[in-house]
């Protein structure tokens, strides 16, 4: 079984952090012609056809039309070169929707990431998750947080100044860190290997997934997993280890994977955290159905999940047992 594809993650852009003090660098790349632009419309991307119905890609605008982006947007962000081309993220927000997608040259629509993800190419999924992710911190960011002041944004759209002279705090692009775990009981008996997924309140209502949770102050990522596993489901866990991560954008998450081995087994469910958690065999996951399908009673996680990406690594490697 080969694990799936972390999207929004492998931007595929040399970011150029050292051009974005470098104002009259900006505004020379703004003004040329080979410069490419991603316009993000209220928190959603424009995308469009690719090379067959099924593989949609992101609309990337070039030429005029990136020039007539530009002149619309509301805010403009440096997200870095892909070879000698500067490409930047564009804020279409102030317009309605159907001038939106008019102005960027494309009949689409905007579509929310989050649903669109596991059907676009992943390059595609990177730069306009990363598009996103800037933007909806700027409109977050508009005004200081310690004296109310507006702010206004200073290399390239990567941070932002608080206007008033007496102030004149910054303000940096920030992500919110999530654990996201697989835990797995390995029985002494002999019996079979089996992992706890839970049922989340959140559709499709028949996804059975791994459990998450934001990192507290004062608190490792191995303690963050021990609490979320322990809350959620009352089971104790240890031996914790990380597996990979994974950007994700909804609004501005890092999903950090781990797995982690469980001292104890009986499911105490938190109600307001899940509908429903189960132990179940690798023999029983793989006959789960893909996400969306709702005539199966289980489903995975989908696919361009870490979550996912938890469930696959730890079938392969029972299955090599």
């Amino acid at each position: 079984m080969t694990n799936p594809v972390l999207k929004f993650a492998d931007v595929p852009l040399v970011r150029a952090a050292e051009r974005r003090g470098d104002r009259d660098w900006l505004a020379a790349r703004l003004a040329r012609e080979d410069t490419r632009v991603i316009p993000v419309w209220r928190d959603r991307n424009l995308i469009e056809e690719g090379s067959s119905p099924s593989l949609p890609t992101s609309r990337v605008c070039r030429g005029r039309v990136a020039g007539d982006v530009l002149a619309a947007s509301c805010e403009t962000v440096f997200l870095g070169m892909d070879e000698d081309h500067a490409v930047f993220a564009a804020d279409l927000s102030a317009t309605e929707e159907e001038e939106a997608a008019a102005v960027a040259g494309s009949i689409g629509t905007y579509h929310d990431l989050w649903r669109a993800g596991p059907s676009i190419d992943a390059r595609g999924a990177a730069l306009m998750a990363y598009a996103r992710g800037m933007l909806f911190w700027h409109r977050q960011n508009r005004y200081c947080g310690r004296c109310g002041h507006a702010t206004e944004s200073r290399e390239g759209g990567h941070r932002r100044r608080c206007t008033n002279k007496d102030c004149g705090k910054s303000a940096f692009p920030r992500i919110d860190p999530a654990v996201i775990t697989l835990v797995e009981h390995r029985p002494d008996d002999g019996r079979p290997p089996r992992c706890l997924l839970g049922n989340h309140h959140r559709p499709p209502p028949n996804v059975f997934s791994t459990l998450s949770g934001y990192a507290e102050p004062g608190e490792s990522l191995e303690e963050t997993v021990a609490r979320e596993v322990f809350e959620e489901v009352g089971v104790r866990v240890r031996a914790s280890h990380y597996q990979a991560s994974q950007p994700w954008p909804f609004p501005s998450s890092l999903m950090l994977g781990f797995r982690a081995r469980a001292e104890t087994t009986e499911i105490v469910v938190d109600p307001g955290e899940l509908l429903e958690a189960r132990w179940f065999t690798a023999e029983e996951v793989r006959t789960f159905g893909e996400w969306g399908d709702e005539s199966v009673p289980w489903a995975l996680p989908r696919k361009d999940s870490i979550a996912r990406y938890l469930v696959d690594t730890w079938l392969s490697e029972v299955s090599a047992l």
